[in-house]
């Protein structure tokens, strides 16, 4: 028995990677030993019920916004790619611009990030996912559903939902949200989309994040789009600076344009 994994297209299946006594590899890469992940099937149809129970309550998520008419947004990173950072200086454009918006933070313990975005204008509601397993590695939908409950939807015009940093686990939970993006340090290296495709696969746009930093780093730009391009070839690469501010005009205009229908379930 393999590794119980969530498919881009919502398809749930285990990995079997013993057929007839052979390897085998997805995409021309070598996957490497999976015999690790070995589960049985029990894990599996638990692992169905969590999906099911997290897609119904992202369903229902997303009927409010829509109800409401707001636009949300699922930030994702891994831990220190600057979401926070760039939170700030959105929050800053969105008040003044006049775009009301919400926020709901994600983090496994403390207010710290949630402290930083105060007083931006915004609505903030705070998740702490430290009462799971060592700590929750992600939001789920029943998570949102509980945030959303402090916040007035009918108050807002875009909700921007910053995720736990991780690469891996939120990419496989809908939390409702209509888009999904990824703010993605240059600091981490060109290999990353290779390394965890499943998080490149599903999202709608890539914030290219400290871009200040490329003179000073051995970091070959044109391989990592090309990397991204391997796996997501709709992916849109907006290369910005949250430090600086530096390219953040053309985040700001996706995020804001009033044309932009909901492009996905996220």
């Amino acid at each position: 028995m393999g590794r119980f994994h969530r498919h881009d297209d919502g398809t749930e299946h285990e990995h079997d990677h013993e057929h007839d006594g052979h390897e085998h590899a997805h995409e021309g890469h070598d996957h490497g030993d999976h015999s690790a992940y070995a589960t049985g099937p029990e894990r599996v149809v638990v692992l169905e019920r969590i999906f099911d129970e997290n897609d119904r309550a992202a369903a229902d998520n997303r009927a409010a916004l829509d109800a409401a008419g707001v636009r949300c947004v699922n930030l994702m990173s891994s831990p220190g790619a600057g979401k926070t950072t760039l939170l700030v200086h959105t929050l800053r454009h969105l008040r003044d611009t006049g775009v009301r918006a919400g926020v709901v933070e994600g983090d496994i313990e403390t207010s710290l990030d949630a402290d930083r975005l105060a007083d931006l204008g915004a609505q903030i509601s705070l998740l702490n996912t430290g009462d799971g397993f060592g700590g929750e590695c992600h939001l789920d939908a029943p998570m949102v559903a509980r945030a959303l409950t402090r916040l007035d939807l009918d108050a807002l015009d875009v909700l921007l939902v910053e995720n736990v940093g991780n690469l891996v686990c939120p990419a496989e939970f809908d939390v409702g949200a209509h888009d999904r993006v990824m703010v993605y340090a240059i600091t981490e290296g060109e290999e990353k989309p290779l390394k965890y495709p499943v998080m490149f696969r599903s999202v709608d746009v890539v914030l290219v994040n400290k871009m200040d930093l490329l003179p000073h780093l051995d970091f070959d730009l044109d391989l990592f789009r090309r990397n991204v391009a391997a796996v997501n070839p709709g992916a849109r690469l907006v290369e910005v600076s949250a430090r600086t501010g530096d390219g953040l005009e053309e985040w700001h205009a996706w995020l804001t344009d009033p044309a932009r229908p909901a492009a996905r379930v996220g």
